[in-house]
């Protein structure tokens, strides 16, 4: 009876100790017992809570219509997340640019869907602001003097924070963001936007899906805020998938995704109320491993010029050099064009 009692309250213990562990969307899909949980990794845009916050009401949905638990890796920065996927600890994750690009060339991941927005664009802007009233009303200051400014910027894997940033404004103009500047803060678009208003950095990256968000959330901070320089566009981020799990169970996420908030019917209005709140998402579209083409040439071009403005002991180092960018850029266009390798259902 005593050994009975203690295992009772060990489980008592345990118990929240799982639930913790776990998000609603793994609760719901709990009662398909002996099906493995699809791991949903979040590339980290706000804070890690609010993400996984933002993400649990569509992960339920996913959860409840492939019949399988969810659980979701929050992360806090873009090197913990694409630690993970290198780890195996991930399934399924929503990523932009690189990472997205790293994931599938390197990491045996596969596209199956992208993001829409609104306003019907292609794609996203990177962004640079400055806080209001501060004298930075163009982005010829910043250019002319970076060693007068504190910069706040995304991590080097970040699209919008630094890849475009650096490859279209900065680069250009013989400044180079990681050592030009006064200081720098390195963090989420949230963060960077808030350091600026709150008057701890000059200038920042950021881009105009989050500063759209980042006015929704924090208004009077917002207010401070100017744009004082816009890229091209950023084509709109993609969620990956192993390639390990079978084509139709890929498939079967796909449709979800893709059906997920189209119609009419009371269901599809929640579902749109969900993407609103999730980045302001109109929903999902099909797509494959082509769809990164503009993130591989994106980071061909920043090798490129990372090379030409690199010190070399020689001519022939710098060819070298090169000569390994242009092999490694075709070799990415070969592994996207290529169909992935499919694995029968067991």
């Amino acid at each position: 009876m005593l050994q009975a009692l203690v295992r009772r309250l060990g489980l008592a213990l345990l118990l929240p100790l799982w639930l913790a562990a776990v998000t609603p969307a793994a609760a719901q899909g709990a009662s398909s017992a002996a099906a493995a949980p699809l791991r949903f990794g979040i590339l980290p845009l706000g804070g890690a809570f609010e993400s996984r916050n933002d993400w649990d009401p569509l992960l339920a949905d996913l959860s409840a219509a492939i019949g399988r638990p969810v659980t979701v890796l929050s992360v806090t920065s873009y090197q913990a997340l694409e630690q993970a996927i290198a780890r195996g600890e991930v399934d399924m994750a929503f990523l932009s640019g690189k990472m997205a690009l790293d994931a599938v060339t390197q990491q045996r991941m596969q596209v199956v869907a992208q993001v829409t927005r609104h306003d019907g664009l292609a794609g996203y802007r990177a962004l640079l602001l400055s806080r209001k009233g501060s004298g930075l009303d163009a982005v010829d200051g910043v250019l002319a003097q970076p060693q007068r400014w504190r910069l706040a910027r995304g991590e080097s894997r970040s699209v919008s924070g630094f890849i475009v940033p650096q490859l279209q404004l900065f680069l250009p103009h013989g400044v180079a963001m990681e050592t030009a500047f006064r200081s720098e803060i390195v963090g989420t678009h949230q963060a960077t936007a808030l350091a600026v208003a709150n008057g701890e950095a000059d200038v920042a990256t950021n881009n105009s899906a989050d500063l759209t968000r980042f006015t929704s959330q924090f208004p009077q901070e917002a207010e401070r805020l100017q744009v004082i320089w816009q890229s091209e566009l950023i084509p709109h981020a993609q969620i990956v998938m192993r390639q390990g799990d079978p084509p139709e169970f890929r498939a079967r996420v796909q449709r979800f995704l893709v059906n997920y908030a189209r119609g009419s019917s009371p269901r599809a209005e929640a579902q749109r109320a969900v993407l609103r709140s999730l980045h302001d998402l109109a929903g999902f579209v099909s797509a494959d491993n082509r769809s990164l083409r503009p993130a591989a040439q994106l980071a061909y071009q920043l090798a490129l010029r990372n090379a030409e403005t690199a010190q070399f002991v020689n001519q022939a180092a710098r060819d070298a050099r090169v000569a390994r960018i242009e092999a490694q850029y075709a070799q990415q266009l070969r592994l996207l064009e290529a169909p992935p390798p499919e694995r029968a259902v067991p």
